[in-house]
């Protein structure tokens, strides 16, 4: 699992280096950076919409005595898109409005429960218990 996150520490970048550079050259530098600033500013205020929506569904759910899973979930998918958004580059861009629409967490969200039970099961995620 290192080695996973290791290599994408690596290689992401490196693409969003080359497509910014291809970008550059094909629209030019200006188009490029105004496209990066205005995704920024877009996924930040869908973001921070989606994210309110999100908490109050958490609250509402609390509020009826049940765990709020789904809305957990979706609120680490909106975390990561929004963070994503705000990074620079084409790819990242993607992969964070992606997980910014409902439809697309649909599809998203049984993969990442997956992961977690994977990680619990085999240790790989450490959690206290009191």
């Amino acid at each position: 699992m290192r080695h996973i996150f290791s290599l994408l520490f690596i290689v992401i970048p490196a693409l969003e280096i080359v497509v910014l550079v291809l970008s550059g050259q094909a629209i030019g530098v200006w188009p490029t950076f105004t496209l990066i600033v205005a995704t920024g500013i877009i996924g930040a205020f869908l973001a921070k919409r989606q994210g309110i929506y999100t908490l109050q569904r958490v609250k509402d759910e609390l509020m009826r005595g049940h765990i709020p899973s789904d809305a957990l979930l979706d609120g680490i998918c909106i975390l990561v898109g929004g963070t994503l958004l705000l990074t620079p580059g084409f790819i990242t861009d993607t992969v964070g409005f992606m997980l910014l629409l409902p439809l697309a967490r649909k599809k998203i969200k049984p993969w990442l429960v997956r992961l977690f039970k994977w990680m619990f099961y085999t240790k790989t995620w450490m959690y206290i218990r009191k």
